[in-house]
C-alpha cells in the first residue's frame, strides 16, 4: 500500500527526510526576519515624533495631530464621567505624555476633556486620570 501523497487540506505531503540543507535554509530565513524587524524598530525609535502640545485645543485637533496608529484614551474630567461622542464638542484639559516626549509605537496617549464652554477643573490640570 502506498502512503497518501496529499494531506487532508490538499497540499502535497512531504515525503523526504529533513536534510541539513532544509534546516539551514529555514534558520537563515528566520535570522533574516529577526534582523529586518530589529532594524525597523531601531529606525522607528530614532524617528519617533514628539508629543504635540494639545492643552486648550479642540479634541478634533488631537485626532488630526497624532498619527492614526497612536492609541488614544479620551475621558471626561468634568466630574460627571460623560461619554465623549462628538470630538468637535470637547476641549482638551490634560494630556499624558507631556509635550515634547517622543511617541513610540507602544505609547498610549491619555487625553482629559471637558465640553466646550466649560472650564477645566483645577485639580485635574496636571492629572493623568
Amino acid at each position: 500500500m502506498r502512503p497518501k501523497e496529499t494531506s487532508s487540506t490538499g497540499r502535497p505531503r512531504r515525503t523526504g527526510p529533513l536534510t541539513i540543507g532544509r534546516i539551514a535554509t529555514g534558520a537563515v530565513l528566520a535570522l533574516a526576519v529577526v534582523a529586518f524587524t530589529t532594524g525597523e524598530e531601531a529606525v522607528a525609535e530614532e524617528d519617533a515624533p514628539p508629543m504635540p502640545g494639545l492643552l486648550g485645543k479642540g479634541l478634533w485637533q488631537v485626532f488630526t495631530a497624532l498619527d492614526h496608529r497612536t492609541r488614544i484614551d479620551v475621558h471626561d474630567v468634568g466630574g460627571t464621567d460623560r461619554r465623549v461622542l462628538w470630538p468637535s464638542n470637547w476641549t482638551v484639559c490634560t494630556q499624558h505624555p507631556a509635550e515634547g516626549v517622543a511617541l513610540d509605537g507602544g505609547t498610549t496617549v491619555v487625553i482629559g476633556v471637558v465640553r466646550k464652554g466649560e472650564t477645566c477643573p483645577r485639580k485635574v490640570r496636571s492629572a493623568r486620570r
